[in-house]
């Protein structure tokens, strides 16, 4: 009776989440609302004379004479006439929007080429069955550079592996969900969310210290460690929780029977032929990489202090990530034969642009939204009087950080896309930590746990319904609360597991996130 009882409250809990999320407009329209919302509020709160003390020192950039930080007023004259004049430069000129499709255009190729989907079914299908559900989980979880493609591709393989050994697939389609989605900030590789969140990272950063830089790289050291731990957690969620709880598969529940005739295809001698030489490729280029950063007089060093924090190659890393999934890419088309020609690789970066569409048209509305807030001083007004009052009831350290990554994951259950949520709170957060005295690197690194760790459970992600189709086709009477109910425990392992880490990496070890980047902010 009482499993009943708790299974009944979760399941009132998951639809309780549903429902919510389901009131909330697309995130482009919810933009567009908080935009207007943030106009009249300046407008309102500038009347008032709202106004906190600046924290930065004398003769700061942008301090006023006085020293105080007004909410300014945008529905005034000049706040119009300023909105009318920059509103196409706030598009072009929004730093994620440019580094984001220069890296979608290499990893379009790698993708195109058929590079990544053959890389992924050689890793899965030729591992050793006591280690199919590690990797699957970890293949998922590198998927991740590839954007979609471990959604479309990994996820029905893993369900048509699992069930190949006679297992269940729904665990397998489980492992692949929690690797590709829970996991979704981790990887080994600097991916296409890198560029992206570091540069609504670096533009929130900029409302407190207007010349501060935030690059790609900044996660790299923690997100790699944590690729190893997501794997093995996904491992033990599946093995000790997920898959005892489904019990023995029933072919008769499947609502399409096609899919247990199904078969996998294993890797023609054409596409390892490929795949080696795509990876000598990759090998030669990561050399002669490493040629220019390595020695001491490296040409991509700084020129100036000789070191690589600072350096053109950090300041370029995108262009370094265009080039790592091109390259190979390109080789592996040419050899298998779906890249012939110069316009096919054309074909395929067009291709990688078009799935972009839909986040080009967001950051329109995100642009004008993060371009406002800093105008207005709400986001400047915001911090210091959240930073005063989180140091007045004395919450800092560990603490505070666990408290942000909770809020990140309980705001991602409503708002599913990671730049959308990112470029609405990073403006608050960011500004108001740093006044705190945590660097936007590390805060980062923070909601990116927060953000990845739901995902998972919340209808709100935009490749729910496909894995809901995917798993009906399996057990035709999956329902969103079943589905959601069986990645619970991943999410809550994954999000105190991760957080555990977060803390003992930064806190107890006070190692760097990420290349050059800084834990503690000093103005």
């Amino acid at each position: 009776m009482q499993e009943k009882a708790t299974s009944g409250r979760m399941q009132r809990f998951l639809k309780t989440v549903e429902w919510l999320g389901n009131l909330l407009p697309h995130p482009a329209i919810l933009f567009v609302w908080l935009s207007v919302g943030l106009l009249i509020l300046s407008a309102v709160l500038s009347s008032m004379g709202i106004s906190v003390i600046d924290p930065r020192p004398e003769g700061a950039k942008g301090r006023s004479e006085d020293g105080m930080i007004y909410v300014v007023n945008l529905l005034s004259g000049d706040g119009l006439a300023k909105i009318v004049e920059n509103l196409v430069k706030n598009f072009t000129g929004f730093v994620p929007l440019g580094t984001v499709l220069v890296a979608m255009l290499g990893v379009g190729i790698a993708e195109r080429s058929g590079m990544i989907s053959a890389a992924l079914r050689g890793l899965v299908m030729n591992t050793p069955k006591k280690l199919v559900t590690l990797t699957i989980v970890f293949a998922g979880i590198m998927s991740n550079t590839a954007a979609e493609l471990g959604y479309v591709v990994l996820i029905p393989l893993a369900a048509m592996i699992f069930h190949s050994l006679g297992r269940h697939p729904l665990a397998g389609l489980a492992a692949a969900f929690a690797g590709v989605s829970g996991g979704y900030s981790a990887n080994l590789l600097l991916g296409t969310v890198d560029p992206l969140l570091s540069g609504i990272s670096q533009e929130a950063a900029r409302i407190i210290d207007p010349d501060y830089i935030v690059g790609a790289e900044a996660n790299w050291y923690f997100m790699a460690v944590s690729t190893f731990l997501i794997s093995v957690l996904g491992y033990f969620v599946t093995e000790k929780i997920v898959e005892p709880s489904l019990g023995k598969y029933n072919p008769a529940d499947a609502d399409d029977p096609s899919v247990l005739q199904a078969k996998m295809d294993k890797l023609t001698a054409l596409e390892k032929k490929g795949l080696i030489w795509s990876g000598v490729s990759m090998a030669i280029f990561c050399v002669l990489l490493a040629w220019t950063i390595v020695p001491a007089d490296g040409v991509l060093r700084n020129a100036e202090t000789g070191l690589v924090a600072n350096s053109p190659f950090l300041s370029g890393i995108v262009v370094f990530i265009f080039v790592f999934f091109a390259i190979p890419g390109i080789v592996y088309g040419k050899i298998v034969g779906t890249l012939k020609t110069n316009n096919d690789i054309v074909n395929a970066m067009s291709h990688a642009m078009s799935s972009m569409s839909m986040y080009v048209v967001l950051v329109f509305f995100a642009a004008q939204f993060t371009a406002f807030f800093n105008w207005s001083n709400l986001g400047q007004v915001t911090a210091v009087a959240g930073a005063n009052f989180l140091n007045d009831i004395g919450l800092t350290g560990p603490l505070l950080l666990v408290g942000f990554i909770l809020i990140c994951a309980l705001i991602n259950l409503m708002l599913g896309s990671a730049s959308a949520q990112w470029a609405i709170t990073a403006p608050i957060f960011i500004p108001m930590l740093m006044l705190t005295g945590y660097a936007p690197e590390m805060i980062q690194a923070a909601y990116r746990i927060g953000d990845s760790t739901t995902n998972i459970i919340t209808p709100m992600m935009s490749y729910f319904g496909l894995i809901m189709a995917v798993a009906i086709r399996y057990k035709k009477d999956t329902g969103v609360g079943t589905l959601m109910a069986m990645m619970l425990p991943y999410s809550m392992i994954f999000l105190a597991g991760w957080t555990l880490l977060f803390c003992v990496w930064v806190f107890g070890f006070g190692l760097p996130v990420g290349p050059g980047s800084a834990t503690y902010y000093t103005p």
